[in-house]
């Protein structure tokens, strides 16, 4: 029990962070292209074998879910994957939004890009970038954006020019930056955040000791979960899909925060040292929702949960 509860803690040391905060000027935008001699296309994968999952996600410009990892952009659609076959970032910190995606990572070598990345939006499938912030200084594990573009939140993980360790958010796509204040927030770890889909004020973070909403981009917080471990969230629509890990177990539920009312949905079993690590909700259709976990496996549903296809085993295509 205690291996199991080790890995398990391994895997969440996203939720070990230092709270403090910072404000930044953000750096010239600019769209940038690949230096490769390799020309951008979306062309089918083959086979599927992945290390690492960095984020999922239904960007508003494709219809496709969008799984981000150290070599680039995987893409499901219509029951096949896909791959870019050049600009394959390192990408971490995956955002969909309704333009395209946002990003930070680390660049992919002979691209000519200067490594960090910052946070980077692209809007063409990731064909080309644009610089938002922290270009060159920083990377963000933990990112948050309102799929309207609305609201931005980064957590500090160094200190580095014009950042300081903590929450900090942008109501201008990353012009300027403030420091969450955090009041209320009693819990003693930081973990994933989530954005409200059209409301950038609404933001919400996961902790070892459950979940913390506010309605002012951090500066106010409260508890709406008992002392529970999440591991992962994400908005569909006004409510907030979580996991957790209780007595053991692995759970995926809704909380609405305004009134604390939860439902659970059914997923497949999980074994405890299998977290989910990755939510995702398509805001054009709130019923299509897909997850990733710690082991790499990927389940989609197209029906609010009711039923699951697994499409990635271990980082495999099933």
């Amino acid at each position: 029990m205690k291996r199991t509860s080790n890995a398990l803690f391994a895997c969440l040391i996203g939720v070990l962070l230092v709270t403090s905060g910072c404000s930044n000027k953000n750096e010239e935008k600019k769209e940038t292209s690949s230096k490769s001699k390799t020309a951008f296309q979306i062309v089918e994968a083959g086979a599927i074998k992945l290390k690492n999952i960095r984020g999922i996600g239904y960007p508003g410009n494709d219809t496709a879910l969008y799984l981000a990892g150290n070599n680039g952009l995987e893409l499901y659609k219509d029951k096949k994957w896909y791959k870019t076959t050049s600009n394959q970032h390192d990408y971490i910190g995956f955002q969909a939004v309704e333009t395209g995606f946002i990003a930070s990572g680390h660049p992919q070598k002979g691209s000519g890009l200067k490594d960090p990345f910052g946070l980077i939006k692209s809007d063409d499938k990731g064909k080309t970038i644009q610089k938002l912030a922290f270009y060159d200084k920083a990377n963000f594990h933990f990112t948050a954006a309102s799929y309207s573009e609305k609201g931005l939140y980064v957590i500090g993980e160094q200190q580095t020019d014009g950042l300081s360790l903590g929450v900090n958010y942008s109501t201008d796509n990353g012009a300027t930056w403030k420091k969450s204040a955090l009041k209320n927030f009693t819990a003693d770890s930081m973990g994933m955040m989530a954005v409200h889909p059209s409301n950038g004020n609404e933001m919400a973070m996961s902790t070892r000791s459950g979940i913390y909403f506010s309605t002012d981009n951090g500066n106010t917080m409260k508890q709406i979960t008992g002392p529970i471990m999440v591991t992962a969230l994400t908005f569909r629509g006004d409510s907030i899909l979580f996991s957790s890990v209780e007595n053991e177990k692995i759970f995926l539920k809704t909380i609405v925060p305004a009134t604390g009312e939860q439902a659970n949905l059914t997923i497949p079993f999980l074994d405890y040292d299998n977290p989910i690590t990755y939510l995702a909700v398509n805001p054009k259709n709130p019923n299509q929702l897909a997850f990733t976990t710690y082991k790499n496996d990927l389940y989609e549903s197209i029906d609010g949960g009711k039923s699951w296809n697994n499409l990635l085993e271990d980082g495999r295509a099933s």
